[in-house]
């Protein structure tokens, strides 16, 4: 299936997420929204369009002349930030969007109420406290409720220096067992059903800006199976990310989920099967087709390392086709 095939697909929030703007790209006709023009990752797209901002209240209707305008049979987030907006607005019949149900969006965005669904649903989460509760056990992750991107998070040893840092942080914050063992991230996707088509485990190298940099592809039975378990519970429609740490005393905890693409994008795109990429079934589901789960089947061993690359545009925006090196992009390994 390409572009002419028809199926076309909305992504919001597109920033600077040019991996997975060209991904979909490549296989049906894509709408890029966000609210700065700068934005470099709707120049991967066929159409791109100034959208407001997510809590202005005509969002959604932006939205929804997009897809009546382009034929948009499914909507992808590429955020956090308007989940639950979309999520609200697929359960009115508004979009067509690949999200969960708007109490799971808004439970998962902040990683306190995570913590209390997970343990509700019986899913292993590190035991985590609110300032002013009882902290079992030191060291502890203090860490903002509705943090992104690795951003304030703070090592306390002890009682004193975790009242220093809630109050240093100057938000809402929650104190978290700190995990001591490695870091793992699994790559779900999951058809309108909420039933887990894939779970594609990676190690954790290196992260920057809480964004994994280098990381490798395993065949975990144990993650697997976890990333399944947390998807099909939670309602997961389309992509999401499972985060977790194998800690020496308690095991596996899972200390964040995203429902939406990782930003390790490109691993689980590494690692699926010909005609199995995350953004190829979600077009597939897109056009009606029921996709069978196919959970485990992936190439396992290959690792991934991150860097990043620029657009020239002109005085109008528009791209010049030049780059700082002819011909463009990094070079062809011989």
């Amino acid at each position: 299936m390409d572009a002419s095939d028809g199926v076309a697909v909305l992504l919001t929030g597109v920033g600077k997420r040019y991996d997975i703007v060209s991904a979909f790209a490549q296989h049906a006709t894509v709408v890029a929204a966000d609210p700065n023009p700068l934005a470099p990752a709707q120049y991967a797209a066929h159409v791109r369009r100034a959208v407001p901002r997510i809590d202005d209240p005509s969002y959604v209707p932006a939205l929804r002349s997009l897809c009546d305008e382009f034929g948009v049979r499914a909507v992808v987030p590429l955020t956090d930030l308007d989940l639950e907006v979309l999520a609200r607005a697929r359960l009115a019949g508004e979009l067509p969007a690949f999200v969960p149900d708007p109490e799971i969006a808004a439970a998962t965005f902040d990683k306190y109420k995570t913590h209390l669904l997970l343990s509700r649903l019986g899913l292993p989460s590190p035991p985590t406290v609110l300032p002013g509760e009882p902290v079992p056990h030191f060291p502890v992750m203090v860490k903002p409720r509705w943090g992104s991107g690795a951003r304030s998070i703070h090592r306390a040893d002890d009682a004193r220096a975790a009242e220093f840092f809630v109050d240093y942080i100057r938000e809402p914050a929650m104190m978290q067992w700190l995990m001591d063992g490695p870091e793992f991230s699994i790559d779900v996707l999951c058809d309108l059903n909420g039933r887990c088509l894939n779970a594609i485990p990676r190690t954790m190298i290196e992260s920057r800006g809480g964004e994994s940099i280098k990381g490798t592809l395993i065949a975990d039975g144990e993650l697997i199976d976890l990333g399944r378990r947390v998807a099909e519970a939670l309602g997961v429609r389309g992509p999401a990310t499972i985060q977790a740490f194998r800690d020496r005393e308690i095991g596996l905890g899972i200390t964040d989920v995203n429902t939406r693409f990782g930003g390790a994008f490109p691993a689980p795109m590494y690692a699926a099967l010909p005609g199995r990429t995350y953004p190829e079934l979600i077009v597939r589901m897109a056009s009606g087709e029921e996709i069978e789960p196919h959970v485990g089947e992936f190439r396992a061993g290959i690792t991934f390392t991150r860097y990043y690359w620029q657009l020239e545009l002109d005085e109008s925006l528009e791209p010049t086709g030049r780059d700082i090196v002819d011909p463009p992009g990094p070079p062809v390994p011989r």
